[in-house]
C-alpha cells in the first residue's frame, strides 16, 4: 500500500473496515450458492454445448449459439422468452426498445417509483418533450413520487393509477438519487398491487444492478417484463457489449421487431462466436462476480462511515443491488474520490477525470473507471452528478482484493483535499 500513499489513519481503519466487510459478507452466502445453482440448472436445461461458440455473420439466419443464449436467459429468469443481444448497445436502449415497442399513442405509462434515472428522462421526454421521445410520439406520462423516507407511496398509487394506464415504470436502483433501492419483496407488492387495480396493466422492471443479489428476480415476483445491461452484473465482467430483456413472449416479440423490423423480429443478427464465448461465460460468472462487488460496496460503507461520512445503504444493511453512496458534501471531494479510484485502476490510470457535459443529463458529470470494458460498471467505477449533496456513486468490483485497494486510495485522495 505505499506505493499509494496511504496514511496510517487510512491503513488503520480498512484494516477493521475489511474485517467488517468479510464478517458481513458470509448473510450472503446462501444467496450466492442459490444463484450459482440456478444459473448452472439453466445451462443444463438449455443444452449449451460447444457449437454454440461458431458465431455467425449477415443476417445470422439460424444461429443456434444467439437462440440458445436467449433461452438460457429465459430459463435463469423464468420467463417465457428473452432478446440477448450485443446490438442492445445499454440499459437505457434495453429500456427504451421496452418502452416504444409496447406503447402506442394516447398510451399511458407512470412511473411509480419517482422520476427515473436521468437518462431514462430524455426518452421519455420529461419535464421537456426532446425530439424522438414517448411524449413527442403522443403517449402519456405520469409519475408517483417515493414517500419522504424514499419508499413507493403505495396509497397515493392505489388513489391515482388510472384503471386505463397500459404500463407501469419500477426502477430497482436508486439511480442518481439517495433513495433506497428496492427488494424484491417491495417490488412484488407493487406488483400485486398494481394487478388488483388492473390486471392486464404492464408491469416493467428497470433490473439495473439487481441481478443475483436476491435469490429471485422480478419475473418472479409478477413482473411482465424486465430489463437489464450485460456491462453490469450478468455480464460477469466478460461481456463486451449488450443488454437483455426477459417476459412474456407477445411482448417480446413486439419489442424484438422494434430492434430489427416488422416481420423479421428475433430471427435474424449476427455475432462471432468469440462474443458468444465471453456472453455465456459472463453469465456463467455472474454470481461470483456480483459477490465480489457486493463485498466491496460493504467495505466502501463501513470506511467511510468510520470516516463520519453519510453512506447508503450502512455495512450491515439488507441489500438489493450493488451500489453503494457516499455523500461528501462538496465538489472538490467528490471529484478528488473519482479521481483517487481511477488512479488505482489497472486501466488508465495516468488519466485524470473531469466532470463534463454528458449526453442525456442535466448536470456534468464525472466518472471513475479504469476498466478492460469501457463503461462496465460491474469491473469497478465510481460516478455523479455533480450537484447537492455531492454523492458518489460506487459500483462494482471483478476481485474485491483489488477494488478495496482502488477505494482506499480514493478515501485518501477525499482526506487530502480535507486537511
Amino acid at each position: 500500500m505505499s506505493r499509494f500513499k496511504i496514511s496510517k489513519q487510512i491503513v488503520e481503519i480498512a484494516e477493521k473496515a475489511d474485517e467488517v466487510s468479510r464478517q458481513i459478507i458470509n448473510n450472503y452466502q446462501s444467496s450466492i450458492k442459490y444463484n450459482h445453482i440456478k444459473i448452472l440448472n439453466a445451462f443444463q436445461k438449455s443444452n449449451v454445448y460447444d457449437e454454440c461458440f461458431k458465431g455467425s455473420t449477415g443476417y445470422g439466419y439460424g444461429d443456434y449459439g444467439r437462440d440458445t443464449l436467449e433461452q438460457l436467459y429465459a430459463n435463469v429468469f423464468a420467463t417465457e422468452s428473452a432478446l440477448v443481444r450485443t446490438q442492445i448497445v445499454s440499459g437505457t436502449h434495453a429500456i427504451a426498445l421496452c418502452l416504444f415497442g409496447i406503447l402506442k399513442p394516447n398510451d399511458r405509462i407512470i412511473s411509480i417509483t419517482g422520476t427515473p434515472y436521468d437518462t431514462l428522462l430524455k426518452v421519455i421526454g420529461y419535464p421537456e418533450i426532446t425530439p424522438g421521445s414517448l411524449r413527442e410520439a403522443g403517449i402519456k406520462y405520469e409519475e408517483i413520487q417515493l414517500t419522504p423516507e424514499g419508499k413507493p407511496d403505495y396509497d397515493a398509487i392505489s388513489l391515482k393509477l388510472q384503471t386505463d394506464t397500459k404500463m407501469v415504470l419500477i426502477q430497482r436502483s436508486r439511480g442518481y438519487s439517495l433513495r433506497p433501492s428496492l427488494t424484491i419483496e417491495e417490488i412484488a407488492r407493487l406488483i400485486k398491487l398494481v394487478k388488483a387495480i388492473n390486471p392486464n396493466i404492464i408491469c416493467f422492471v428497470d433490473n439495473c444492478y439487481g441481478e443475483f443479489v436476491e435469490e429471485k428476480e422480478p419475473p418472479q415476483v409478477g413482473a411482465d417484463l424486465t430489463a437489464g445491461s450485460l456491462i453490469k452484473n450478468p455480464g460477469g465482467g466478460l461481456a463486451p457489449s449488450g443488454g437483455y430483456i426477459v417476459g412474456k413472449e407477445n411482448l417480446i416479440e413486439r419489442i424484438s421487431i422494434r430492434l430489427t423490423a416488422p416481420g423479421i423480429g428475433k430471427e435474424i443478427g449476427s455475432a462471432p462466436g468469440y462474443i458468444y464465448r465471453l456472453l455465456y461465460q459472463g453469465l456463467y460468472m455472474a454470481p461470483h462476480i456480483v459477490a465480489q462487488a457486493l463485498e466491496s460496496a460493504i467495505f466502501a460503507a463501513a470506511l467511510f462511515s468510520d470516516l463520519g461520512y453519510e453512506v447508503n445503504p450502512l455495512a450491515q444493511e439488507k441489500r438489493t443491488d450493488i451500489i453503494q453512496t457516499i455523500k461528501l458534501c462538496s465538489k472538490e471531494s467528490l471529484i478528488a474520490f473519482c479521481q483517487g479510484l481511477q488512479a488505482a485502476s489497472p486501466i488508465d490510470a495516468h488519466v485524470i477525470p473531469e466532470p463534463w457535459a454528458m449526453p442525456g443529463y442535466e448536470d456534468k458529470v464525472i466518472m471513475a473507471g479504469g476498466t478492460f470494458v469501457q463503461g462496465s460498471t460491474i469491473e469497478l467505477s465510481a460516478d455523479a452528478p455533480l450537484r447537492s449533496p455531492f454523492a458518489v456513486y460506487l459500483q462494482g468490483g471483478l476481485s474485491k482484493d483489488y477494488a478495496k485497494i482502488a477505494i482506499i486510495n480514493a478515501c485518501q485522495y477525499v482526506l487530502n483535499i480535507n486537511q
